[in-house]
């Protein structure tokens, strides 16, 4: 696997519509019990790149399947695995599936990006977890204030 198989990161968040989607799902269900791997790929990928949660979770699921059942799949499901978690909220599993896929790969430019927006987001929560944690101690503070100003 390529760098060039991979998407950017641009192409990773846009969703598919929801005529695409619909596409990859009959295929999916058309196969019925006689699915072929790459459909479920693609199904699970199409499912990722919707903005709906419990659509990315379906996906999420169907590529932990694949990654578990067909082992030559293994390295090309890591990426979409770090970025449907990623997209989850999930950063320390994406975190997980990414850095296994820059162990095979070391220069992979995707993953080595992917890797930059967990990083650049996880810090971005953090600062909105502290910047909550502080304004409940700064009202924690007034109120207290306020009461034993009261006394």
């Amino acid at each position: 696997m390529t760098d060039n198989n991979l998407p950017s990161m641009a192409d990773a968040d846009s969703c598919l519509s929801d005529s695409q989607l619909e596409v990859l799902k009959k295929q999916y269900i058309r196969e019925g019990e006689y699915v072929t791997e790459q459909t479920r790929f693609n199904y699970a990928w199409g499912l990722i790149k919707s903005k709906n949660r419990r659509e990315q979770t379906q996906g999420v699921l169907l590529l932990t399947d694949i990654y578990r059942e067909v082992p030559d799949r293994r390295r090309e499901c890591l990426f979409y695995l770090a970025l449907g978690h990623f997209k989850l909220g999930n950063y320390n599993d994406a975190r997980k599936f990414n850095e296994s896929l820059l162990e095979f790969e070391p220069n992979n430019s995707q993953a080595h990006a992917l890797r930059q927006e967990i990083e650049d987001r996880v810090a971005k929560e953090g600062y909105i977890g502290m910047a909550i944690v502080g304004s409940a101690v700064a009202i924690g503070t007034i109120i207290l204030t306020s009461l034993l100003k009261k006394k």
